[in-house]
């Protein structure tokens, strides 16, 4: 009797026009009573009152408040778990045994009737299905289960019917509930679910409502809370309004779980049946993240470069603020990335998509998201996560199909202004993006874009290496320059540009090159004009005059060990355990070239390489010159003509001795000893040598 009571007295509570928090309150009661009523007409009459009660709905609508609802179904469903667990199986009130788990389900489903919108009966049969059989629970026979997710997605299947434009409430709630329980659906019900009307209404509830991520204006409205310290540094107090407001974004039923939810959004795009509602997709994410940056762009954070944040930021909004909003950011690029990986692997499999109609563009788009996400990917590193690589490189792989279209893109995200380093973080940042994605595209755009755009881009970036603000963007424009001399339509740019760029590259080196990225640079600049390149055709001396500038260099460098910021990060054959001087990376570099050189050309380099290997005074540096000098010769780099001749230097033309005695001390043992066919007899006259 008293649960009736309590159950009359709730009712009556439900049904009374009430502020939000009231009505709310009553929801532990609610739950409790779900668990422990027994009459299988008052759990569906509770069930059916919590789905309509003024006191709860009759007020301003959110989420959080759905998120309760499902909350009490699914608390109560675990209770009921937790009861049967038990030894005692009858109530404190009474001797009425309780209904068993079937029993119950199907009083509380009947609950979900036509005096509630079918959008709220989600919350009730989600609720129910996840206290049951969320967390690999099972607690329902298999029959009983296959019917709540049958009835789940056929009430979603309705709710989209019904869908109220004037209140979008109703498509983020279908959003919410089946984020929560998609996992726990068979595939047959997934393949049941209409996705070319469930995929706009999750794109929309994610990224552009204001229950989401509101379209990106949050980032924009920081700015207002950053104020300048005492210390002439910016801060960002946890107590401001917009920072109270990025935590409940951050903590919201969709953001909260936003993993999840943009797989589910990437499982709707593989599965829509309408190819224009994954164009449509992609065309509501570029609004999003092209309001990102550029609300990123009015927020004083974004003047501060990465490398400037502890002189310019203040040391608490370090520790506490911009931490969470950084946060949020990369999970809003893990969101775009996840979807944008299923965008592209559709346009792969789908006839419609891929075409000369849809796939460049998509592709085109996809790359400008990705641009505008770059000041984010830039930061945790583009190639840390393998999803977004591959959204990378399938996009480029697409638009490079298409020459003139690859021209048009590049051109609309080069530097607003070329040959100049621009000011701002955010655009040295867009310019990085601009570099490492062009290098994607030498082997498609035509030689004159090449130098017009892509070389001319990269310039300003050469000789920037001693700046810790523009180290990322120099090694970028590095990579591209030597990109495109590496192409062989490229010949005649290589041959106008190498000079300009042999001098800078001897000019940095080593106060703002490191050893490894020198030694990259030179053995690729003398790849790119070696045989069979075109370059050697036109000018087949130029690899042996940019060896003799670089002997000549080595023969006069400083011999005093390098820093270690200098020295790069090397491989085992590259020094990374020796101190190396400058003369030690130059006679490297020498050395990392002679793969290269066409046969008589190495008949005249390899003693020199051996003569410059012993002026180097130091013995450390001298022993990993030789080491590599011997690698080189023997471990493959060479090819079988080349290779056979190192071993006839080495062993017959006096190369051992080079290495081992020094020039003049080999020259002297050849006038007393020389070198003689096996089984020779010493003491022989002249005539008689090799």
């Amino acid at each position: 009797m008293a649960t009736e009571r309590s159950l009359g007295a709730l009712l009556r509570s439900l049904q009374s026009p009430s502020d939000a928090q009231d009505g709310l309150s009553l929801l532990p009661t609610a739950t409790s009573l779900l668990s422990v009523l027994t009459n299988p007409l008052n759990i569906t009459l509770l069930a059916s009152q919590l789905l309509t009660a003024p006191a709860i709905w009759d007020q301003p609508l959110d989420l959080h408040t759905c998120r309760r609802i499902i909350s009490v179904f699914n608390t109560a469903a675990i209770a009921i778990l937790q009861s049967e667990e038990s030894v005692d199986q009858r109530i404190p009130h009474g001797g009425f045994k309780k209904l068993d788990r079937e029993q119950w389900v199907k009083a509380v489903v009947s609950g979900a009737d036509e005096k509630s919108p079918r959008w709220r009966h989600l919350l009730l049969i989600g609720g129910v299905l996840l206290g049951f059989e969320g967390q690999d629970r099972r607690g329902l026979p298999w029959s009983v289960r296959k019917k709540l997710e049958s009835a789940l997605v056929t009430a979603a299947q309705l709710s989209l019917d019904e869908l109220n434009p004037l209140d979008e409430t109703d498509g983020r709630c279908i959003t919410m509930v089946l984020n929560y329980s998609f996992e726990l659906l068979s595939d047959l019900e997934r393949s049941r679910l209409d996705y070319n009307r469930l995929l706009p209404v999750m794109t929309q509830a994610t990224y552009l409502s204001p229950e989401g991520l509101e379209g990106a204006y949050f980032l924009g409205t920081v700015d207002r809370d950053i104020v300048r310290t005492p210390t002439k540094r910016f801060a960002w107090p946890p107590q401001s309004l917009t920072f109270q407001r990025l935590t409940a974004i951050s903590s919201s039923p969709l953001i909260s779980a936003l993993g999840p939810l943009s797989r589910l959004i990437a499982h709707a795009i593989e599965n829509v049946q309408d190819p224009r509602l994954v164009a449509q997709s992609v065309d509501q994410i570029a609004d999003f993240v092209r309001t990102l940056v550029v609300q990123w762009r009015q927020n004083k954070l974004s003047e501060v470069d990465k490398a400037e944040e502890t002189e310019f930021l203040d040391s608490d909004s370090l520790k506490s603020t911009i931490p969470s909003l950084w946060k949020l950011l990369r999970s809003c690029l893990y969101s775009v990335v996840i979807v944008l990986r299923a965008v592209l692997g559709r346009v792969i499999n789908d006839r419609n998509l891929a075409s000369d109609k849809s796939a460049p563009f998509i592709s085109m788009q996809t790359l400008h998201i990705l641009r505008n996400l770059y000041f984010i990917s830039s930061r945790v590193g583009s190639n840390s996560s393998s999803q977004h690589t591959f959204v990378t490189l399938a996009a480029v792989d697409i638009l490079a199909h298409y020459p003139d279209l690859t021209e048009n893109f590049l051109k609309s995200v080069k530097p607003s202004e070329l040959g100049q380093i621009p000011d701002h973080p955010l655009d040295r940042c867009l310019d990085l993006f601009f570099l490492n994605t062009s290098e994607l595209f030498t082997t498609v755009v035509s030689p004159k874009f090449s130098e017009d755009v892509l070389v001319q881009a990269a310039l300003p970036y050469l000789p920037a290496g001693g700046n810790n603000h523009l180290l990322e963007i120099f090694e970028a424009a590095h990579s591209l320059v030597l990109a495109v001399f590496a192409v062989p339509n490229n010949a005649t740019v290589a041959t106008k540009h190498l000079p300009f760029y042999i001098d800078n590259l001897f000019a940095v080196f080593p106060n703002n090159l490191s050893a490894r990225q020198f030694r990259l640079a030179f053995k690729t600049v003398l790849q790119v004009t070696a045989p069979p390149s075109p370059i050697a055709n036109r000018q087949p001396l130029l690899p042996s005059i940019l060896l003799e500038v670089l002997y000549d260099r080595a023969l006069h460098a400083p011999n005093i060990p390098l820093p270690p910021a200098a020295q790069g990060t090397t491989g085992p054959d590259m020094g990374k355990t020796v101190p190396l001087s400058e003369q030690a990376v130059l006679t490297l570099a020498l050395i990392d070239s002679l793969c290269f050189l066409r046969v008589e050309d190495l008949e005249e380099w390899l003693p020199l390489t051996a003569n410059l290997i012993n002026t180097i005074s130091a013995p450390e540096m001298r022993t990993a010159c030789v080491k590599r000098f011997w690698d080189a010769l023997s471990n493959g780099e060479m090819d079988v003509e080349r290779a056979h001749y190192c071993v006839s230097w080495w062993s017959t033309k006096g190369g051992r001795e080079l290495i081992s005695f020094g020039f003049e001390n080999a020259q002297g043992e050849d006038q007393g000893q020389g070198a003689y066919m096996t089984g020779a007899v010493g003491g022989v006259a002249p005539e008689s040598k090799l």
